[in-house]
């Protein structure tokens, strides 16, 4: 039998049927917009394929948009959009949030204060205004929503790892570690990030759940994914003209991507409560 107190990975780690449910919803979703441009649903550029605004039928499962576009495939190819620039932004800013959370943290003194601010700073900056800021300089697209997901969430991720690495700083393993000559990047590397790893995984669920939201709310200002391409967030702009005549137009990309943030944020609750047990205890 293992301790019950065991970092181990046993009955600690282990998801609730909230976080299954939320799992399981996560990989269909990321399993349909990966294959989906490989599937057999049809063109989602294609034009007149059907009748204009034509409603859900055996033939067109979610309708036709007022191009006459098959909107299953196009809801699909929206999948994978928002999830592939919410996961690249969210990526970059976990690698940069973690490491500035953690020089916080640990350094603590001038290289603290610095980075605090800065995540101050950015945390007080609404991310539409920074939206319509990168969409002036970098032109509406791609890259201005990753830069303005990234932005977003990277007070967020330097705040939670440099309060976690705040609580292991003074820890005994630490000091020890301090006193027999290993170096700050040892320190940090060894010691320091395999114990607020946890905590920045969690995070990371947190933020993409955010990202997801902001890359729909830029889509459907016209300041992110740009056609004839479709993002979740472009499919409610173009919806949003028709919605008393074609409801599904908004209906459709609307609860797919309700069903995204709720996936995400169940994951990451089941992620946070499986690490509880964990909570306070050293890895290394």
């Amino acid at each position: 039998m293992r301790r019950r107190g065991s970092t181990t990975l046993p009955r600690g780690v282990r998801f609730d049927r909230l976080g299954s449910i939320g799992l399981v919803l996560l990989a269909v979703l990321l399993f349909l917009g990966a294959v989906g441009p490989f599937l057999p649903l049809g063109d989602p550029t294609e034009i007149g394929v059907g009748p204009r605004l034509g409603a859900p039928s055996l033939a067109f499962p979610m309708g036709n948009d007022e191009l006459g576009r098959n909107v299953l495939p196009r809801v699909v190819e929206g999948i994978g959009v928002t999830f592939l620039l919410s996961s690249v932004a969210v990526t970059i800013t976990a690698v940069i949030g973690t490491l500035l959370g953690m020089a916080a943290g640990y350094l603590r003194g001038f290289a603290d204060g610095v980075i605090a601010r800065i995540a101050d700073v950015l945390f007080a900056f609404p991310a539409l205004l920074f939206g319509l800021l990168a969409a002036a300089v970098l032109g509406p697209g791609n890259t201005s929503a990753v830069v303005v997901i990234s932005t977003a969430t990277l007070p967020l991720f330097i705040r939670v790892v440099r309060a976690v690495t705040l609580s292991f700083a003074e820890r005994e393993f630490v000091l020890a570690a301090v006193v027999s000559g290993a170096s700050t990047w040892r320190v940090l590397w060894v010691h320091l990030l395999p114990n607020v790893l946890g905590a920045a995984i969690v995070q990371l669920t947190y933020a993409l759940s955010i990202g997801m939201l902001i890359e729909s709310g830029l889509s459907f200002l016209g300041l992110g994914v740009q056609p004839p391409h479709a993002s979740l967030g472009s499919l409610l702009r173009l919806g949003s003209v028709y919605l008393t005549i074609s409801p599904w137009l908004v209906l459709v990309p609307g609860l797919v991507l309700a069903l995204a943030i709720m996936s995400v944020n169940l994951l990451g609750d089941a992620i946070r409560n499986a690490l509880e047990p964990l909570r306070g205890r050293p890895l290394t």
